[in-house]
């Protein structure tokens, strides 16, 4: 397949686009979590904390991040801005991989300090976003996040473009809310931000899959790997690259390419 022309590699690509990028495919991705909401902010925060423990078995990703809405009364933005100690208690329980229910009350205590005096999430990106790129928003974000009191062993569960990492949960995230909802399957809520300023969520799926299709040459899945892979999204689709996250998860995940 690396021996296709470019014209090729674009048809081959949008074909798969148009195969996956569809509402078929939410049911058996963690999508489908924020789209059990229609409050902007719950979008926001459900799609935040579903994406942050999107690793490992993605039906485990599922049923937690359900379990972690039902936590919270599943009236995500509520709960984060109205909770009292005694609300947190139950999510001392909440387990994914690593992240723990004393990392899950630091999101909860993180998340309101960003709606109170940031604006939101979207108002952290919206801040720091350049015009052809969001990694050093994400940088940014983090700051925000952990300015106030927090827990060390927390930080790692957001990832930081400006210290090498591709951060996968986050640009995953950014496409669920800055991409067009012109097919119904991610949600387009950020009007100020533009599909052209996302980046890829490069994972061991879409990384393998534009190594075979000669579009990533690099072997660690780390921010020059992600730059390599936009720079070839961008070749395809300037105005929309990360639609092609959608072709290389697909063929990866479900066509074992």
């Amino acid at each position: 397949m690396s021996k296709l022309n470019f014209s090729e590699l674009k048809e081959f690509l949008d074909a798969k686009v148009v195969q996956y990028n569809t509402p078929d495919f939410i049911g058996s991705d963690p999508l489908q979590i924020p789209h059990r909401y229609t409050l902007k902010e719950d979008i926001e925060i459900s799609g935040f904390l579903t994406a942050t423990i999107a690793w490992g078995n993605r039906k485990s990703i599922i049923n937690n991040a359900k379990r972690l809405m039902s936590l919270m009364d599943d009236a995500p933005y509520q709960f984060v801005m109205q909770h009292q100690p005694k609300d947190l208690e139950p999510l001392n329980s909440f387990v994914h991989r690593t992240f723990n229910g004393l990392d899950c009350i630091q999101f909860m205590e993180s998340l309101k300090h960003i709606y109170t005096h940031h604006n939101g999430l979207e108002g952290v990106f919206n801040t720091y976003a350049k015009t052809d790129s969001l990694q050093s928003a994400i940088h940014h974000l983090k700051q925000h996040f952990f300015e106030i009191d927090h827990l060390q062993r927390t930080q790692k569960h957001i990832s930081d473009p400006l210290k090498k990492s591709a951060a996968k949960r986050i640009n995953m995230f950014l496409r669920w809310m800055v991409r067009p909802n012109d097919t119904k399957v991610d949600f387009g809520l950020w009007t100020q931000l533009s599909p052209s300023q996302l980046s890829c969520p490069l994972d061991v799926h879409s990384g393998n899959v534009a190594r075979k299709l000669g579009m990533l040459q690099r072997s660690q899945n780390d921010a020059k790997a992600l730059a390599e892979l936009d720079a070839s999204l961008r070749k395809l689709d300037p105005k929309d690259p990360v639609k092609y996250d959608f072709a290389l998860f697909g063929l990866g995940v479900f066509e074992s390419f």
